[in-house]
């Protein structure tokens, strides 16, 4: 199996690579902008799987097959968890939230063997995929979230909610008056529910909520530190793997 990978951040790149290295897939190729991939299909076999980025660093990865026609088969990797991207869990099409956790890695790199095994390279409709992002699928978000405190079930309005949070394999939310609520629920099923214009993934740990957010100061690693108006318990860190769409979020 012959694997590229693209992805403008290197270290991103390279955590990739290790991962598949230790489900024993050796990785060909890595790209890190849509000029340098064009003129490298322009000249080269194309593979059989290629992860890629979606947003790099010069523009969006769909103008690479805007220049040169591909038939391999894709799995995305992206920060960004609108809820149209679920539409690419279709056949071939996969996609890996970052930071990437190697059991999904596993999962996906399965799918694909699974599906193209020993039939021809996948075809894909990258127009619809990119219609899909720039027309993304209108739906309604939760408006609030209830938990129990004793023998009465509380309503938590959305809006109210400064950040969401896990710790002891639980789930909080932190309110605007500075009190945490343990939900039913899980951070990935909050993917689904939440309005993404509003919260936003930063971590493994955390969503937060754009409204909350009083100060953003950089950190080590090329990290962000987030300082939130009322949470304190612990930092706010946005991940490595984060920052950059983190900061298209804010804009």
């Amino acid at each position: 199996m012959n694997v590229l990978i693209i992805e403008d951040e290197k270290p991103s790149a390279r955590r990739l690579q290790r991962m598949l290295e230790a489900l024993n897939v050796t990785t060909d190729k890595m790209l890190h902008s849509v000029e340098e991939a064009i003129e490298w299909f322009q000249n080269n076999e194309h593979p059989d799987l290629i992860f890629l980025d979606i947003q790099l660093s010069d523009g969006l990865s769909f103008e690479i097959f805007d220049e040169v026609e591909v038939h391999s088969a894709i799995i995305f990797t992206t920060a960004f968890d609108e809820y149209a991207l679920k539409a690419f869990k279709l056949n071939s099409i996969d996609y890996l939230l970052k930071p990437i956790d190697e059991e999904e890695l596993e999962t996906a790199v399965t799918k694909y063997q699974t599906l193209s095994a020993p039939a021809k390279p996948l075809q894909l409709n990258f127009e619809d995929i990119k219609n899909l992002l720039t027309n993304p699928i209108e739906r309604e978000y939760k408006k609030r979230f209830t938990t129990k405190i004793g023998q009465h079930i509380k309503m938590i309005p959305v809006d109210e909610i400064e950040c969401f949070y896990s710790e002891n394999k639980g789930t909080y939310a932190h309110t605007i008056d500075g009190r945490n609520y343990l939900l039913d629920t899980t951070l990935e099923k909050l993917e689904e529910e939440l309005e993404p214009k509003t919260f936003f993934r930063i971590s493994r740990k955390y969503y937060v909520n754009i409204h909350a957010i009083k100060d953003i100061i950089s950190y080590t690693n090329s990290r962000l530190q987030l300082k939130l108006n009322s949470y304190r318990d612990q930092e706010v860190i946005v991940a490595r793997d984060r920052v950059k769409d983190f900061k298209v979020w804010i804009e």
